[in-house]
């Protein structure tokens, strides 16, 4: 089963704005989802690049978001732990939360992927790596979605 996922910033293929990369604010651009199945009992969100010169570039692990979320607003908190339950992964970049596109050279594609799971992720535990989330949501995919960008630096 799919989900669909799309961005009021961009759209599927088209250019990620400056605002949300390293060149502008670097703010994690808005996001909504839909078709979470009956069951999901949280919902997972990684963003990475894999046209990065060393292998993919993980950009944003978001986890334990809670079932009914439908969507992200524009500049999410890099709170390690969210109000709603939610956690957030450490990044590439070294840091928790949302590190928007910087590219050394070359157009890189970007893909925001949503997961609706039948589990949560280590309950109350921050700090997860990309490698650590996908681990554990193996086996409780119920569905997912993606959306990609591409950014360009000037």
């Amino acid at each position: 089963m799919g989900m669909k996922i799309s961005s009021s910033a961009f759209t599927e293929g088209g250019p990620i704005p400056s605002k949300h990369t390293c060149d502008g604010q670097d703010v994690s651009p808005p996001l909504k989802w839909d078709s979470v199945p009956d069951g999901t009992k949280s919902i997972a969100l990684i963003c990475d690049d894999p046209d990065a010169p060393m292998g993919t570039f993980v950009h944003w692990v978001l986890y334990n978001l809670p079932a009914d979320t439908t969507g992200l607003p524009e500049n999410m908190s890099r709170e390690s732990a969210l109000s709603t339950g939610a956690a957030q992964g450490t990044n590439d970049f070294g840091r928790l939360g949302y590190g928007g596109p910087c590219p050394p050279g070359g157009t890189h594609r970007y893909y925001f992927k949503v997961y609706a799971l039948d589990a949560q992720i280590d309950p109350g535990r921050p700090g997860l790596k990309k490698n650590d989330v996908l681990k554990a949501m193996k086996g409780h995919i119920l569905a997912e979605g993606q959306l990609m960008g591409k950014y360009t630096r000037k």
